[in-house]
């Protein structure tokens, strides 16, 4: 029978099982090919350990390369579309305080860093949930799945009232650790405005992102995807409405942008909450008074430890990050600006690398915890392919128009010149940026942290900031030295984790 036949074949059996499998086997939400493949067992289990990468791993029978990817693309569409629309409204974001001057996106770049410290703990804790419920779902545990779902909740809320005072006790001396002293004092006062309001409503978007990583890990983008489109385009009008004011409202400029940034978080907040009380995408939230603090300590151990590593990472990666966005503000307001610009616009390509790190994520962990290690690997192996496509494509447009993208943020000489310059390294940074997010995806699915946070420490603490600052202090080559460290960190990154993925070490870990 012809190899197109077969596919044809395979593709129609499994769409019928689909169809069926909320009668079948009780799984709410979506449902992929590998709901319907017998789970592994302990043998089978040590077996798949044996094989090497020499060795070529077929499919199950009766399964298609063309469903596999099926189930990968629509995981990540929703992802993908989500992020997109995400990095737009960014870009349009800064675009729109890009109005008010250089000082403004200076000010705005000031307190992404010591944002982005704070929510390193909610991250780590994600990245538990995400893994710990992947593996529930991959087992059919949906009891477990929702118990992961309440605690990290709990977790989420405690954690992030904290991160809340700190930032809003700690934001004037933050924002003025990051200017490094070369910034103007009225930019230090509009980061501390910004971050200050950021900070003290800390504990909304971490709920959001909590029920985003937990529908992840079931393989239901698709609300996320909803609820966070939502909350940008309120982010957007509530823009339009406060940064210039318009109807009637007042002109805040840098904190106006902060507050519609909240709105649309709150607004989106709500949305998800729906969604996982209603039930219908596989996690059903159920909190009584009686229940609300009570841990289960399997599942908070389960958490740990992926999560721990994963904090350890995040808390090292933004270390490193601190200390190098101090390095590039030291050359001034127009190269600060210029190099936000650039980084806003890298962040549009980011939604290639995360959307398909989200569908390995998923599927590595449901595979690992079907106890079915062949599944895990043709999943990823697929996930990368597919990234590598879109970011060539990326790659190729950056070159193409990069002077034009500047120049829709600000058009002042020095930052089209130098923005349009520094683009070619974001072009070139595209299909190794994507792979390293996909490899990330893989191993944090399966559980695998302690490693990368190691990876994070050697590339981002040592290689960038250590290269960033003989580029930009000693030899004075700018903001292009300043990029020339990050494709260092980049490209050694990647490497590191294809070589610890192709280790196979990520196929041992229990959950």
């Amino acid at each position: 029978m012809p190899k197109e036949r077969i596919e044809l074949k395979a593709q129609t059996r499994n769409e019928e099982i689909n169809t069926d499998t909320d009668k079948s086997i009780g799984i709410k939400g979506i449902t992929t090919t590998l709901d319907h493949i017998e789970p592994g067992t302990e043998e089978t289990y040590k077996e798949e350990l044996k094989y090497t990468k020499r060795r070529k791993r077929d499919l199950p029978e009766g399964v298609s390369s063309r469903a596999l990817y099926r189930d990968i693309l629509r995981i990540a569409w929703p992802s993908l579309a989500e992020l997109l629309l995400g990095s737009l409204v960014n870009m349009v974001d800064m675009m729109m305080v890009g109005g008010l001057g250089p000082e403004a996106i200076s000010a705005v770049g000031l307190a992404m860093q010591p944002r982005f410290l704070l929510m390193t703990m909610i991250m780590a804790l994600n990245t538990g949930a995400t893994a710990v419920i992947a593996r529930a779902r991959g087992a059919h545990d949906s009891e477990r799945a929702n118990s992961i779902l309440r605690q990290s909740l709990v977790l989420a809320t405690l954690i992030s009232i904290v991160c809340a005072v700190f930032g809003t006790i700690g934001s004037k001396w933050m924002i003025t650790f990051m200017a490094a002293g070369g910034m103007k004092q009225e930019t230090i006062d509009l980061g501390s405005t910004y971050f200050v309001i950021q900070s003290a409503t800390f504990t909304i978007p971490a709920l959001s992102f909590c029920i985003s990583a937990a529908l992840r890990g079931t393989g239901n983008t698709k609300p996320c995807m909803i609820y966070n489109i939502v909350a940008n385009l309120v982010n957007i009008v509530g823009n339009w409405l406060l940064i210039n004011g318009n109807l009637g409202f007042p002109a805040l400029g840098v904190a106006g942008a902060s507050i519609a940034t909240v709105f649309g978080q709150a607004v989106g907040t709500v949305i998800a909450f729906i969604f996982i009380l209603n039930g219908k995408y596989y996690l059903k939230l159920k909190i009584g008074f009686k229940n609300i603090f009570k841990f289960d300590r399997d599942v908070v151990a389960g958490m740990a430890k992926v999560g721990l590593p994963a904090m350890l990472e995040q808390m090292l990666m933004r270390t490193g990050l601190i200390i190098y966005s101090r390095t590039v503000s030291t050359l001034g307001e127009l190269n600060l600006a210029t190099y936000q610009i650039c980084l806003n616009i890298q962040s549009l390509s980011f939604m290639n690398g995360q959307a398909f790190a989200s569908s390995a994520t998923s599927l590595i962990g449901q595979s690992l915890g079907k106890l079915r290690i062949d599944m895990a690997e043709h999943y990823g192996k697929r996930c990368r392919y597919l990234a590598m496509c879109v970011s060539i494509f990326l790659g190729v447009m950056f070159i193409l128009f990069r002077e034009q993208l500047i120049m829709l943020y600000n058009d002042n000489e020095h930052i089209v010149k130098t923005g349009g310059m520094i683009m070619l390294f974001v072009a070139f940074l595209q299909p190794i940026q994507s792979s390293q997010f996909v490899l990330g995806g893989i191993l944090r699915g399966a559980g695998d942290t302690k490693v990368t946070a190691l990876f994070i420490l050697i590339t981002t603490v040592f290689i960038r900031t250590g290269l960033g600052t003989l580029f930009v202090k000693v030899l004075n080559y700018g903001l292009v030295g300043a990029w020339l460290a990050i494709a260092a960190d980049q490209i050694l990154r990647s490497t590191l984790f294809l070589i610890r993925y192709n280790q196979g070490k990520w196929k041992r870990i229990r959950l």
